[in-house]
C-alpha cells in the first residue's frame, strides 16, 4: 500500500503534467479536445493533494502561521478548481450573452474572490514552506513564482499567464520529487535497524 507521502507526491506529478498540457492546449500546442477540456480542472485539485503532503513535511514546525498559510493555498486551489471546472463544463453550453451577464455579475466577483485568495494563500504558503526548510527554497520560488501570474490570470497578458504555470509546474514537480525521496529515505532508515 502507498503511503500518504507517495500518494500526494504522485498526486504533485500528475499536477505538473496537467499545468504543462494545459498550457500546451491554451498555447496551441495540443489540440482543443473534449479530452484536453476534461481534464483541466484537475490540475488545480491534483494540486491541492500535493500541498497537503507538503504541508505534513513542516506542521510541526510551521506553527499556526504554517496551518493558516495552508488553508489559504487549499481553499485557493479549490476555488481555483470549481473556476476551471465552469469554464470548461458549464460556460461553453451557455449562450455568450449570459456568460457575459454572469461575469458581469457574482460570477466574476467570485473569480475574483477566488484569485485573491489563491495569490495571497500562495504566498503565505511559499512563507511556511521556506521558513521550515522541509522542502528546497528553489522548489518553493518556482511554485510561488510561477502561481502568481496564474492566480492572477484575468489581469495578465495570455503569454505571462502561461510561463507562469509552466514555473508552477517545475516548482510543483520538484517539491513532489522531495515528498517522493522522503518516503524512499525513510524505508531505507528503518531497515538497516530490524
Amino acid at each position: 500500500m502507498m503511503s500518504l507521502s507517495r500518494v500526494t507526491g504522485a498526486a504533485g506529478f500528475l499536477c505538473a503534467v496537467l499545468l504543462v498540457v494545459n498550457v500546451a492546449r491554451r498555447g496551441g500546442l495540443l489540440p482543443e479536445t473534449s479530452l484536453t477540456h476534461a481534464i483541466a480542472p484537475f490540475a488545480p485539485l491534483t494540486g491541492l493533494l500535493a500541498i497537503t503532503g507538503v504541508y505534513l513535511l513542516f506542521r510541526r514546525t510551521a506553527g499556526t502561521f504554517g496551518l493558516v498559510a495552508y488553508l489559504a493555498n487549499a481553499a485557493g486551489l479549490a476555488g481555483a478548481f470549481a473556476v476551471e471546472y465552469t469554464l470548461h463544463f458549464v460556460f461553453p453550453y451557455l449562450q455568450p450573452g449570459v456568460v457575459t451577464v454572469l461575469l458581469a455579475g457574482g460570477t466574476g466577483r467570485a473569480f475574483l474572490v477566488t484569485s485573491v485568495v489563491l495569490l495571497g494563500g500562495v504566498i503565505a504558503f511559499g512563507v511556511a514552506a521556506l521558513r521550515t526548510k522541509a522542502v528546497p527554497a528553489a522548489a518553493v520560488a518556482l511554485y510561488v513564482g510561477g502561481m502568481v501570474p496564474g492566480a492572477l490570470r484575468s489581469a495578465l497578458p495570455l503569454p505571462v499567464y502561461l510561463g507562469g504555470l509552466v514555473v508552477a509546474a517545475a516548482g510543483i514537480a520538484w517539491m513532489a520529487f522531495t515528498l517522493w525521496s522522503r518516503e524512499s529515505a525513510s524505508a531505507r532508515e528503518v531497515l538497516p535497524g530490524q
